[in-house]
């Protein structure tokens, strides 16, 4: 086995900038994690930046399984891609893995890493 394997990949450690709870979605620029631990401000924690997680929706979004979905920062939720994207939200960096319907309040993601852009 090689000596320059440092870690998976699919958890990755993450120095937060503030204090970030269990289960939130961490935004690292291109692409989204979900702390597995909460993490304090300056402190290292394990993000997953790959794997399948119930998280926040827009209510109102509507999505079949399979949709890109737009990480909206200003909600802190996931949104449709028909979702015009505002300075800062992420889009491409999860999948619905089941249809989101209007008034739901979570949906069902997977976490696709390497093909989010920011706007």
């Amino acid at each position: 086995m090689t000596t320059k394997l440092v870690q998976r990949g699919d958890v990755i450690d993450h120095v937060a900038g503030s204090n970030i709870a269990s289960g939130a979605v961490v935004e690292l620029k291109h692409a989204l994690g979900v702390a597995l631990t909460a993490i304090a401000n300056g402190a290292t924690g394990a993000v997953a930046i790959e794997g399948v997680f119930e998280l926040p929706k827009v209510s109102a979004a509507v999505f079949v399984v399979g949709e890109k979905l737009v990480w909206d920062t200003s909600a802190g939720a996931f949104d449709d891609s028909a979702a015009s994207p505002a300075t800062g939200d992420i889009t491409g960096a999860a999948i619905a893995v089941r249809a989101g319907q209007n008034a739901e309040t979570t949906c069902l993601v997977k976490l696709t890493p390497g093909n989010a852009t920011l706007a």
